[in-house]
């Protein structure tokens, strides 16, 4: 029988509050929180392991994942709704333990199609840019000098489990550039200056799509390793589009040539 919380003091109850609220406690306990029934499910396919999972039964009535050697808590609807951090959840949060990949760890076909983000800082928008590498069938996600931990409730919300889906590896951005260019992959940067429009480009090959923030762009580190520099036609009086939105643009286009 799962053990059941009433009480905000509960020590398990609280614990499963700091690793939502703080990256730290994240890292000493390698631990990280997921929440709702889809996200959960893409961890499980993707082979992590589920320490603990919460569940608020009024909420999310039968349960069809297999965990039954999990150890499985059940929540007070009072004490769920203070865990969850979005309405219209399925009444189900898990305790999940950390997986970092390598760049070596990486197992690319030939000529992969790759995304890289540089020093990419709000959650929301690696999210989403998980969202479009998972659409697009992208083979990996690179993110270097990451400015938000990978296992941040919010990039995980916002990709609906895309981390899961996508190979993602976080690496510095001269180990970075050094595993693609041993391994014949062009890297084409997206920005404004001195680039060629995106559609002009062959993205049949191996391909990294690299971006930066939209503040400030691209480091010089990849302007001057890059095999080309691409950019999106901006039309309007804006010169710069959100880079999830940039991300999904380029991505279907490499789609599309490959699919020519």
């Amino acid at each position: 029988m799962a053990e059941l919380i009433t009480s905000a003091k509960n020590p398990k109850f609280k614990n499963l509050l700091l690793l939502q609220e703080k990256s730290k406690a994240r890292r000493e306990q390698g631990l990280f929180v997921v929440e709702g029934r889809r996200e959960l499910q893409h961890c499980l396919e993707a082979g992590y392991n589920v320490k603990t999972v919460f569940i608020c039964q009024e909420i999310a009535g039968n349960c069809h994942f297999e965990l039954a050697e999990k150890s499985v808590i059940e929540l007070s609807p009072d004490l769920y709704k203070k865990a969850a951090y979005r309405e219209g959840t399925e009444g189900i949060i898990a305790e999940v333990e950390c997986r970092s990949l390598s760049l070596e760890d990486l197992c690319l076909p030939e000529n992969p199609l790759i995304v890289v983000l540089e020093s990419v800082e709000k959650p929301g928008n690696l999210g989403a840019v998980l969202r479009s590498a998972d659409a697009a069938r992208a083979d990996a996600v690179i993110v270097c000098d990451p400015l938000t931990d990978l296992y941040n409730p919010n990039l995980i919300r916002a990709s609906i489990g895309a981390i899961f889906t996508v190979p993602t590896v976080a690496a510095s951005s001269a180990d970075a550039i050094d595993f693609l260019k041993e391994r014949g992959i062009q890297i084409l940067t997206a920005q404004l200056q001195d680039s060629s429009l995106y559609y002009d480009v062959d993205m049949t090959r191996g391909t990294a799509i690299v971006m930066g923030t939209e503040s400030t762009g691209l480091t010089e580190i990849w302007r001057k390793a890059a095999s080309a520099h691409i950019r999106i036609p901006m039309l309007g009086r804006l010169d710069s589009l959100n880079v999830s939105v940039s991300a999904a643009i380029l991505l279907f286009e490499a789609v599309r040539q490959r699919e020519i």
